[in-house]
């Protein structure tokens, strides 16, 4: 997988529809234990609600878990669940907490309010996409260095390091399918004298 979509931050939102009032969550997490303890975090906060109904989708074996606590069944955990799917995105997990306002929603109202809080916490928080970047280094003397930031900056990479010695030593990280683009770009300008160094590679944010 090059890529993925998750959200960037824990967060929330919330809206009331015919007294019933939807509290939406969200959280990054990487796998079943963290998605476990973030729905149980939220069933510690809201005691009290009527219903904690959650799903979540993670990359770790392409896992899928959803429940509708108490709700009639597929009118909240898969509606969730598919706001998930429909958005494309991974890692993530939300719990929408409902308190019951005495006017009932029917099947239907309850597919459209869980989605609603779904997608609501979903966008609060800030869907990224995250790319498998290669970590290099390249070696290069002071001359040469005014050129190489912007080189860098210019395919795409980001500067995570820079070492200043005898020569400089600067450490980046630029998407996977980048790399071989940057490579020719600074081996053509420095005319062969340099050449980056693949050291690591991990998904980030670009």
């Amino acid at each position: 997988m090059a890529s993925y979509k998750t959200v960037k931050n824990a967060n929330q939102d919330e809206f009331i529809v015919k007294k019933s009032r939807f509290i939406g969550y969200v959280k990054p997490v990487k796998t079943q234990q963290e998605a476990m303890d973030f729905i149980a975090e939220i069933k510690t906060k809201h005691w009290d609600a009527t219903h904690n109904v959650y799903a979540y989708v993670l990359r770790d074996g392409m896992t899928r878990r959803f429940s509708d606590d108490g709700e009639p069944q597929g009118t909240a955990g898969i509606p969730c669940l598919d706001v998930l799917l429909k958005e494309d995105v991974t890692d993530v997990c939300v719990v929408v907490t409902r308190y019951f306002g005495g006017i009932m929603l029917g099947a239907g109202g309850l597919v459209r309010a869980y989605s609603h809080g779904a997608k609501i916490a979903l966008d609060s928080g800030n869907i990224i996409t995250m790319s498998l970047c290669k970590i290099a280094k390249v070696k290069s003397d002071y001359n040469f260095y005014g050129r190489l930031v912007p080189l860098i900056c210019e395919e795409g990479g980001i500067i995570e390091d820079t070492q200043f010695t005898d020569l400089v030593e600067v450490t980046f990280r630029i998407p996977e399918e980048k790399l071989p683009f940057f490579d020719a770009k600074l081996v053509d300008i420095s005319c062969g004298k340099f050449r980056s160094e693949v050291i690591d590679e991990k998904y980030s944010e670009i």
